[in-house]
């Protein structure tokens, strides 16, 4: 209950640059699961898509000198109802645009319902599902990070090079499990890998023994955990450990973070995974933007939403207005070539520049490049345990 209602109110973020009553304060939305199974990702989220939204409004550039006022909503990541009347709130209290959703059920659920029959520009930085590469969007959805359709090929592909010969296969049963599941299965058989089982599980349950069961009877070198960290993924881990059916886990993107290595540390040492990144110079510039704004950004899908704002302010500089119809007409030509190409902490420059009637080529922390459907190509990071903390092995 505590967790429904906090995804029924908006809240409202402490941080605008200039008081709000002064007339020129743009009001945008960051929707993310500030409650539920990635709850312990989001704050890094969201703090980074604000950190974005503040570097445009203190550069003093953005539409001859306005700011940015935040409002945050709770999109839970698994209850579309909740998630689409917290994404009403935003759009009633006249979100210009909306940095979000998270997880890919909630995304489509708010884009079609709520986003997309207002006009209201979407642009996620974590929902992945191959589902919403279709999505009827007349132009308004847009996403940072790249489709599972690639994810899952690039997870299958690190399975294969660590050797795997056999392997279990659990995800979370909804449209991002089981677009992801799909892919990664398919990927490794094609690889010779031998899939012993593909289960679905719910998430919010209070025990995941008989999901257990049912895994550690089809067995295999490893277990591949395709869902959230902090609730039936992390579950469903724990039970494996403890009846020592499994000691390898092949991790999704929605279960790398530093909750799970806090909860198991050394145990988890055999297990790896893949999540959107990169080790480009845009990632370098944005680690350095970051921790100067007090935050870690090696957090999963923190570089993501920072790009996600940027393109927001970007896009309503380059058509000259702040109105929702100048963000989506705009957000395709900030985003790729032609144009000086931007990077984390140049905000100020590319203002200036639009301003001036040229063109921006927006980098960014993720080398952002959008296809003709407005979602990143993206690439990949490798991660692996190691004494009990994620490492970084390489780009993919």
């Amino acid at each position: 209950m505590k967790k429904l209602i906090s995804a029924m109110f908006i809240l409202v973020s402490c941080f605008t640059t200039k008081a709000f009553s002064d007339g020129h304060a743009i009001k945008m939305g960051i929707i993310l699961g500030f409650t539920g199974p990635i709850e312990s990702l989001t704050p890094a989220m969201a703090a980074s898509a604000e950190l974005a939204f503040k570097e445009a409004s203190d550069s003093g550039k953005l539409l001859g000198g306005k700011s940015i006022m935040i409002e945050r909503a709770d999109s839970t990541c698994v209850d579309s109802a909740a998630a689409t009347t917290a994404a009403e709130g935003l759009v009633s209290n006249g979100v210009l645009a909306i940095m979000g959703a998270d997880c890919s059920g909630v995304t489509g659920a708010i884009a079609t319902n709520v986003a997309v029959p207002n006009g209201v520009v979407m642009i996620s930085p974590s929902a992945t599902s191959p589902g919403l590469t279709d999505l009827k969007d007349k132009g308004y959805f847009f996403r940072t990070a790249p489709s599972d359709a690639r994810g899952g090929q690039v997870l299958a592909d690190i399975t294969k090079d660590r050797k795997v010969k056999s392997i279990a296969v659990t995800h979370t049963n909804n449209d991002y499990g089981k677009g992801l599941a799909d892919v990664y299965v398919a990927a490794v058989k094609a690889h010779g890998i031998k899939v012993t089982t593909v289960t679905a599980h719910e998430e919010g349950k209070g025990d995941y023994g008989a999901e257990v069961a049912t895994l550690a009877s089809a067995g295999g070198d490893a277990l591949a955990v395709l869902g959230y960290l902090d609730q039936a993924g992390g579950s469903i881990i724990e039970g494996s450990l403890d009846s020592g059916s499994f000691d390898t886990f092949v991790l999704s993107d929605g279960m790398i973070g530093d909750s799970l290595t806090d909860r198991f540390g050394k145990n988890l040492n055999k297990s790896f995974g893949s999540l959107p990144g990169s080790t480009g110079k845009g990632a370098g510039k944005f680690a350095e933007v970051a921790k100067a704004g007090g935050i870690d950004s090696s957090g999963p899908y923190t570089g993501e939403s920072y790009d996600a704002a940027a393109l927001i302010t970007l896009a309503m500089q380059a058509g000259g207005k702040g109105d929702r119809a100048t963000i989506q007409a705009n957000v395709m030509d900030v985003a790729n070539a032609p144009g000086k190409k931007i990077y984390p902490g140049e905000l100020a420059k590319a203002l200036d520049l639009l301003s001036k009637g040229k063109d921006v080529n927006y980098e960014g922390a993720t080398g952002v490049e959008f296809t003709e459907v407005g979602e990143a190509f993206g690439s990949f990071l490798e991660k692996e345990i190691k004494g009990g903390k994620f490492k970084t092995k390489k780009q993919r």
